[in-house]
C-alpha cells in the first residue's frame, strides 16, 4: 500500500513546489530565463542545431563504403517455354542426353515429338529459383563529397549563431515588456504614498474644520483630490494588468497564473555607470553578424560545390553472389559468383546548367555581403543613436530630480503655512498638484533613462 501512495506524494509535492515556484515574485533576470527557457522560437532553433549535427553525420556517411544484402526468391507455377527446330542438338548431344538437367514439361514435351522436336517448344528454366547477394560499394573520388561536408560543419556554425540571435530577440523582447510593468509599480507606490499623506492632511483640516479655523470649501477641496488619485491608482492597477498580461505573452507564462515582479529602476540605474557611453563594439557580441558572416561562407562553399561539377566521380564496387536452380530443392545446385570493378563518371557536357549554377551562386554570395555591410552600418547609427538618448535621459533626469525636490520643499511649506493659518488651501492644492505632476515626470524620465541604457546595452551587444 505504502508503494502505490509513494509515487502520488511525489507528484503532490512536486505540483506544490512548481507552484510556489510560479508564485514567487520574478527579477528581470528571472523573467530572462523564464523566457529562454519557454520561448518555442528558442526550442525550434535548438531543434535546428542538432539536426544540424545529424546532417552533418548524413554527409560524413555518403563517404564510407555500403554494404548491402539481397535475398530472392523465385518459383515458376508454369515454367515459360520457346519454340526450337526438330532435331535440335546441343553441342552434338540430343535433349534426351540432357535429362538430368531439363524439367519434366520439357522431357514429356520431347517425349511426345519422339525427338523430332516439338511445336510447342521447350523450357529451359527450373521451378525454384533462390539468389543471395552482397553488394559493396565505396567511393573513391567525388569532388563535391569534401565541400559538401565543410557545407555541412559551415551550416552547424551558421544554426549556433540563429540560435544565438533567437536568445537575443527573446531577452530584448521580455526588457521591453518588464520595464513598463516597473514603472506602473512605482507609480502605484507613490500614489499610496500620496494617498496616505492626503487622508492624513484630509484629516487634519475636517478637525480644523470643527474646531472653526477652516472652511467647508477647504475639506471639499481636500476630498476631490483624494477621490482624483484614488481614481487614478484604479486606473494604474488597470494599466499594470494590462502590462503584465503582455510580460507573461513576452515570456510565454500561464495567462491564468499571477505573477508578481520585482526590482527599482534607480537599481538599474546605480548599476549602469558612464563607462557604456565611450565603450566600443565588439562584433561578436552581436549575433546578426555572426549569422551574415557563416552565411557568406555557406554561400562560397555553393560556388565550390558547383565547381566540383566539372570533376569526375570514381566509384569502386564488389559483388558476391550464390545462385540456386533446382525443381526441388534437394536436386538443386547452387552456382557462386564473385565479381569486381570500377566506374568512372566524366561530366563532357550539360548545355552550360553548370556555368549558369556557378554564376548564381556568385551573385548569391554579393548579396550575403551587402547584407553584412548594411547590417554594420546599421548597428553603428543604431549605437551612436542610443548613446545621444542616453545622454539626454541622463540630463532630463537631473532637471526632473530637481524639480521634484523643489516641487516638494514647496508643497511643504504650503502645508506649514495653511496649518499656522498665514496660508490658503488653494495654495496647498496647487502645490498639491505642481508635486504629483513633477513626481510622475520623474518616473517617466527614470523610466526614459533605464529604456536608453537597455538600448545601448542591446546595440553593443551586451544583452
Amino acid at each position: 500500500m505504502l508503494r502505490k501512495l509513494l509515487p502520488i506524494v511525489l507528484m503532490a509535492s512536486l505540483s506544490l513546489t512548481a507552484q510556489s515556484q510560479s508564485s514567487s515574485p520574478m527579477s528581470l533576470d528571472d523573467a530572462i530565463k523564464y523566457a529562454l527557457n519557454q520561448s518555442n522560437s528558442v526550442k525550434d532553433a535548438r531543434i535546428n542545431l542538432v539536426d544540424a549535427e545529424q546532417q552533418i553525420v548524413e554527409r560524413r556517411s555518403v563517404g564510407l563504403p555500403q554494404l548491402t544484402g539481397n535475398l530472392n526468391y523465385q518459383r515458376y507455377l508454369k515454367l515459360p517455354i520457346q519454340p526450337l527446330p526438330a532435331n535440335f542438338q546441343v553441342f552434338g548431344a540430343a535433349f534426351t542426353d540432357l535429362a538430368p538437367f531439363l524439367s519434366e514439361e520439357t522431357l514429356a514435351l520431347l517425349n511426345q515429338g519422339g525427338g523430332e522436336g516439338n511445336s510447342d517448344g521447350v523450357s529451359f528454366f527450373l521451378r525454384n529459383n533462390f539468389n543471395a547477394t552482397l553488394n559493396l560499394d565505396a567511393m573513391i573520388f567525388d569532388g563535391s563529397y569534401f565541400v559538401g561536408l565543410q557545407a555541412a560543419k559551415a551550416y552547424r556554425a551558421y544554426v549556433s549563431q540563429d540560435l544565438l540571435t533567437k536568445e537575443r530577440e527573446v531577452r530584448n523582447s521580455t526588457i521591453d515588456a518588464y520595464l513598463p510593468v516597473l514603472v506602473l509599480q512605482e507609480n502605484m507606490e507613490l500614489i499610496d504614498k500620496n494617498i496616505a499623506n492626503l487622508k492624513k492632511l484630509l484629516f487634519e483640516t475636517q478637525e480644523l474644520y470643527k474646531a472653526g479655523f477652516a472652511e467647508q470649501l477647504d475639506v471639499d477641496r481636500l476630498q476631490l483630490s483624494l477621490v482624483n488619485l484614488e481614481t487614478q491608482k484604479e486606473t494604474l492597477q488597470r494599466q499594470k494588468s494590462l502590462a503584465l498580461n503582455g510580460l507573461k505573452f513576452a515570456m510565454q507564462y500561464p495567462l491564468e497564473e499571477s505573477l508578481e515582479v520585482t526590482g527599482d529602476l534607480n537599481e538599474i540605474i546605480a548599476e549602469n555607470t558612464s563607462d557604456i557611453v565611450t565603450e566600443d563594439l565588439v562584433v561578436t557580441n552581436r549575433p546578426e553578424i555572426g549569422l551574415l558572416e557563416q552565411g557568406i561562407k555557406l554561400n562560397e562553399l555553393n560556388v565550390r560545390l558547383q565547381r566540383t561539377g566539372y570533376l569526375p566521380t570514381l566509384r569502386a564496387f564488389a559483388v558476391a553472389q550464390e545462385s540456386f536452380q533446382g525443381n526441388t530443392f534437394s536436386d538443386g545446385f547452387w552456382a557462386p559468383t564473385i565479381y569486381v570493378g570500377a566506374s568512372l563518371s566524366i561530366p563532357i557536357f550539360d548545355g552550360l546548367y553548370k556555368q549558369a549554377t556557378i554564376q548564381r551562386a556568385k551573385l548569391d554570395v554579393e548579396q550575403a555581403r551587402l547584407q553584412k555591410d548594411n547590417l554594420q552600418r546599421g548597428i553603428n547609427l543604431e549605437i551612436t543613436n542610443a548613446r545621444t538618448s542616453y545622454e539626454n535621459a541622463t540630463e532630463l533626469l537631473a532637471s526632473q530630480e530637481r524639480n521634484m525636490e523643489l516641487a516638494q520643499r514647496i508643497y511643504e511649506t504650503t502645508q506649514i503655512k495653511y496649518r499656522e493659518g498665514v496660508g490658503s488651501s488653494l495654495e496647498v492644492s496647487q502645490a498639491e498638484q505642481s508635486l504629483y505632476s513633477t513626481q510622475s515626470n520623474y518616473i517617466q524620465a527614470q523610466y526614459d533613462l533605464v529604456q536608453a541604457i537597455m538600448n545601448v546595452k542591446k546595440a553593443l551587444g551586451k544583452i
